[in-house]
């Protein structure tokens, strides 16, 4: 099923390979997916994200709401378009979602959430929100496309006006403003600068070949998947899901336990988890042998225990293998990776492998 037949009919025109993702028909790759993944790190690259799911609120306490559900601290959002990453718990402390909120005005919130967990996501925000009589409301009319790279704002510059390219060229990280129909915000999925978008869903075929004529290249979620990874951003469903809590995602740093009275749901048995220590930790692994590294595969710490890796891949950056894994707590410096029946050692690492541009782990 293809969300908008406007882009599915382009990226067809293009000559996108495409997949289902998340029940979206989406375009995985234009051509050479490493290409593609190097035109985002060396200048500008677009991919159309539209199967995100853009959910809006409103209503005098949806502030209230938003502190009850997300584990970091809605209330550090005080100036217009400003934006929160961050997790949705259950009880049990468990990862329902990884997601962006906006902050737009007291009473009027944007939530982005990831394309698999939408159904869940909207029950489980919906049936909160109505109690504290807040309106959720899908915006199913709106298409969203993320521009990425060292050029990217540039050239994304000099398709506004001038006034308004200034104005959104000053925009700091994690920000964002509304342009008429549209938002735009300086955030991605990419390790590197530039924007996201969300816009009518009737005009993103228009803007992408503006995009393609200002020198944007057209990107498939293939390279997006490696240039996460070398960013070391983490997948939902892959490194993270309801069975695992932030402390062994990698997330920790997203969790706000100040201020003391506020009671995000999953709170009380993260702070159990803290109090007693994580048995499991997410690193970051590189594999120096020529393979690959996948998810799934298991992983072995000599004299400790055993593990497994969440997500892998082959780095165009790095030249060789890298991945995450989930292993236990105790894992030093290195262990051991079964590939097609043979261990192979890897180097645990801390990611970000890389970030603009500039490889931060040793090779």
């Amino acid at each position: 099923m293809a969300r908008h037949t406007c882009l599915y009919s382009l990226h067809v025109a293009l000559g996108a390979r495409m997949v289902d993702f998340g029940g979206w028909e989406m375009p995985v790759a234009y051509g050479s997916q490493i290409e593609e993944h190097q035109a985002v790190r060396r200048s500008a690259g677009v991919f159309d994200v539209s199967h995100m799911c853009i959910v809006d609120l409103s209503g005098a306490r949806t502030r209230e709401l938003l502190a009850q559900l997300l584990a970091g601290d809605i209330g550090r959002l005080t100036t217009p378009g400003a934006a929160l990453y961050g997790c949705m718990l259950n009880d049990r402390g468990g990862i329902i979602d990884d997601l962006v909120a906006y902050f737009f005005d007291e009473g009027h919130y944007r939530l982005v959430v990831n394309a698999a967990t939408r159904d869940k996501d909207i029950a489980w925000i919906g049936a909160h929100a109505e109690r504290l009589q807040v309106k959720l409301l899908e915006r199913r009319d709106l298409a969203m496309l993320a521009v990425q790279g060292p050029q990217a704002r540039q050239r994304c510059a000099t398709l506004l006006a001038p006034e308004v390219a200034t104005e959104v060229m000053g925009l700091a990280p994690l920000h964002g403003r509304p342009l008429g129909s549209r938002f735009i915000s300086r955030t991605g999925y990419t390790g590197e600068d530039g924007f996201e978008t969300m816009l009518p869903a009737g005009e993103a075929g228009s803007m992408w070949q503006r995009l393609n004529a200002a020198g944007v290249r057209s990107c498939g979620l293939g390279a997006r998947d490696t240039l996460r990874l070398e960013a070391g951003m983490k997948l939902y469903g892959n490194d993270m899901d309801e069975q695992t809590d932030p402390f062994e995602s990698g997330l920790a740093w997203t969790v706000a336990f100040e201020p003391a009275a506020r009671q995000f749901i999953g709170r009380a048995a993260l702070e159990a988890t803290r109090e007693r220590g994580s048995a499991n930790k997410l690193v970051g692994l590189v594999l120096d042998e020529r393979a690959v590294l996948r998810s799934h595969q298991r992983v072995f710490v000599p004299g400790i225990g055993e593990g497994e890796v969440t997500s892998g891949t082959f780095s165009p950056t790095l030249g060789r293998s890298i991945g995450f894994a989930r292993v236990p707590a105790a894992t030093q410096d290195s262990v051991q990776v079964e590939v097609r029946e043979r261990r192979l050692p890897a180097r645990v690492v801390r990611p970000p492998f890389v970030r603009h541009g500039r490889v931060l782990v040793q090779l």
